[in-house]
């Protein structure tokens, strides 16, 4: 059993793993670069425990004492050195993840596992930055975290057996069934949500339809929780651009090629949910 994770990036899955994870007991380190960060950060996870017996009829209900005494805010990445399994959500960026591997390999246990929670990023050119690269898995969450019965967990080519036992174990201490797929930018999931989401602003670019119209097609038609806009809103549009070009480089596909209303909506501060306007207006700063 997994005593305490370090889960390094505070953003939307950050927050979503980490209220996951208290609201199975378990204790975990939340690092990012900055206090105003983790303060939103913990007052997020706090409102979502506090709403989840609402959506989950089993979750427990935690007073906010509760909450904040199984969560450790760090801007110090040192602060995880005593973690028994990291789970890695920072941005979408190669410079980014490649300077938080690096340094991460210096202060975490060799022996720790390492699950990289990246939309699109390779999971063997992750692994090439560790000591140990049969030590690293790709860990694919979708959000809500805490209502998703299923993770995408991503072999890469030398992610060893015992590390995917690693991550099965601790997503069993969650609730949740592994599906274990092959590496390949993308992967399963995003290799094939983020080409409709991205049709989907070609359709609105093209004055097709209007956004709504669009996820009422998805919703009523085919029966989708929520529409490619409303999710690409969800996840955050500079989120599904910078994957799509990720996508567009590494398998040289025009297919992956990002609409211009995309590019341009992410260059105006558009980001969806979290800058308060994406496809749809939200409250500013937070989602709803």
């Amino acid at each position: 059993m997994f005593q305490k994770p370090g889960v390094i990036g505070a953003g939307v899955m950050g927050i979503g793993i980490v209220t996951d994870l208290v609201l199975h007991g378990i204790e975990s380190v939340l690092v990012d670069r900055s206090e105003a960060i983790l303060e939103r950060a913990k007052a997020e996870v706090v409102r979502n425990v506090r709403f989840a017996p609402m959506l989950k009829k089993d979750a427990p209900r935690l007073q906010a004492s509760q909450v904040l005494a199984k969560i450790r805010l760090s801007a110090s990445l040192e602060d995880v050195a005593g973690c028994d399994f990291i789970i890695e959500n920072v941005s979408e960026s190669w410079s980014i993840k490649q300077a938080v591997y690096l340094a991460l390999d210096r202060i975490v246990a060799e022996d720790v596992c390492f699950a990289a929670n990246t939309s699109c990023i390779s999971i063997t050119s992750i692994a090439g930055l560790k000591r140990r690269p049969e030590r690293v898995v790709g860990a694919h969450f979708m959000n809500p975290v805490f209502l998703k019965p299923s993770v995408e967990v991503i072999r890469g080519y030398h992610t060893s057996d015992q590390t995917v036992a690693d991550i099965q174990a601790l997503l069993a201490q969650l609730g949740k069934e592994a599906i274990v797929v092959q590496d390949m930018p993308g992967f399963v999931s995003n290799r094939i949500s983020h080409l409709y989401m991205n049709e989907a602003v070609f359709v609105v670019q093209d004055q097709v339809a209007r956004p709504e119209q669009v996820d009422e097609i998805f919703k009523k038609c085919f029966g989708h929780a929520m529409g490619p806009l409303e999710t690409a809103d969800l996840i955050g549009l500079d989120t599904v651009l910078a994957s799509l070009d990720v996508l567009y480089d590494s398998h040289r596909d025009p297919k992956f090629r990002a609409a211009p209303l995309l590019r341009k909506m992410v260059a105006a501060g558009l980001l969806g949910r979290k800058s308060g306007r994406g496809f749809y207006p939200y409250q500013t700063g937070a989602p709803d």
